[in-house]
């Protein structure tokens, strides 16, 4: 039986994340020690109070049948959460859950997008920031972020044409994968760009609470004007550590999320109920350990960022976000080849930065899924190796 698949099916391509797992279970037969810092899966711990709720739920088996909507405590819950952590507003109608920003970055442009229609998404960016576009036949147009803007587009840039034609725009601070962290004037700049332009803005905000150097992560909804242009996808995967439950909620522009919902409605039956359960006690819970997760993360940052440094690979810190965005050293001729050398030489696995765009390329994303003492043991092993000698010895 011959298949022909869809045009849209080919585009997905398993590519060097599928090189870098054959290589790494090859090393493993080997008995080599692996460092695995290419996904960003959290190593801590769900905090008890949530883990709690969601058994609690599970045991009743009306929570078994279909949710529907997200339940009242739920939606109070996260009014609550936005007043007490980012002094921000929300009518019940400016809020939705969804199955993981993932899920809603790309399904959300199926409520804004038409065939032809243009998207502004960065480069370099995290893949799905393209591919939901690219499901609904709309056209992505790059905005690049380089170092020397701090990682920061430049709206002047962007050609008036492009502006003025562009459905959405997509922004991610603080940056998977570059780190960056945005300021005020950046959001004020964006937001006044946008009703310029008449440009929806969806911010990507899964990592606003690990920002380093004791500063505050913001919400852009915190800005003026920021509910008339935009809504805000806000994640409990890296904050709370809620990976695997799915459960992040778009808030923001009613008219956006109302949209958002009714189409939704047509592929989704709502959140597992003893998720939301959990959801609901991550967010009227304590809040110390999120922040002394932070601080952690930042611990690991330095560990790694000093280490490489102290054995002379000149990586700059990060300034927030659970990863290391770091330049490959001289002698190598891309990233997938450094990525794929240094596991073979070190044993420390890394995603080559081509993978999120072409200006990713000449770096590489680490991921600090290790304590302290295991990114010191990398670091060690990197310099171990002789990799840093030079790419072409």
């Amino acid at each position: 039986m011959k298949i022909t698949f869809s045009q849209k099916a080919e585009m997905f391509k398993a590519g060097i994340f599928a090189v870098l797992n054959d290589k790494k279970e090859e090393l493993a037969a080997q008995g080599r020690t692996i460092y695995n810092l290419s996904v960003g899966t959290p190593d801590f711990v769900t905090a008890e109070h949530i883990t709690e709720a969601v058994a609690e739920a599970a045991r009743d088996p009306e929570n078994y049948k279909y949710a529907l909507v997200d339940i009242p405590p739920l939606v109070q819950a996260v009014q609550e959460f936005y007043m007490r952590r980012f002094h921000v507003e929300l009518d019940p109608s400016e809020i939705m859950s969804i199955n993981g920003s993932q899920e809603g970055m790309a399904h959300i442009a199926w409520a804004l997008c038409d065939p032809g229609d243009i998207v502004l998404v960065p480069n370099p960016g995290y893949p799905i920031f393209k591919i939901g576009p690219a499901l609904c036949d709309a056209k992505t147009v790059e905005y690049p972020l380089y170092e020397k803007n701090g990682f920061l587009p430049v709206f002047s840039d962007i050609p008036e044409e492009t502006a003025r034609a562009a459905k959405f725009m997509l922004i991610n601070y603080p940056s998977n994968p570059t780190c960056a962290v945005a300021d005020d004037a950046f959001y004020e700049e964006l937001i006044a760009f946008a009703k310029k332009y008449d440009i929806v803005i969806l911010h990507d905000n899964a990592y606003s609470d690990i920002v380093f150097g004791e500063k505050t992560g913001r919400s852009f909804l915190e800005y003026e004007g920021a509910k008339e242009v935009g809504v805000e996808f806000y994640s409990l995967s890296k904050s709370f550590n809620y990976t695997g439950a799915r459960m992040s909620f778009c808030v923001g522009k009613r008219e956006v999320v109302e949209k958002f919902r009714a189409v939704r409605t047509q592929i989704d039956y709502g959140v597992f109920l003893p998720v939301q359960y959990g959801a609901i006690a991550a967010l009227n819970g304590p809040f110390e350990g999120v922040t002394a997760q932070c601080q952690e993360y930042e611990k690991r940052s330095r560990a790694l960022c000093e280490g490489l440094r102290s054995i002379g690979w000149e990586v700059p810190d990060s300034k927030g976000t659970m990863f290391v965005w770091a330049p490959i050293p001289k002698g190598f001729a891309g990233s997938e080849e450094f990525c794929i050398r240094l596991m073979e030489e070190s044993g420390v696995i890394c995603v080559p930065g081509s993978s999120f765009g072409s200006l990713g390329e000449g770096y590489v994303r680490f991921a600090l899924v290790l304590p302290e003492e295991g990114l010191r043991a990398a670091v060690e092993s990197i310099g171990a190796s002789g990799i840093l000698n030079g790419g072409n010895n």
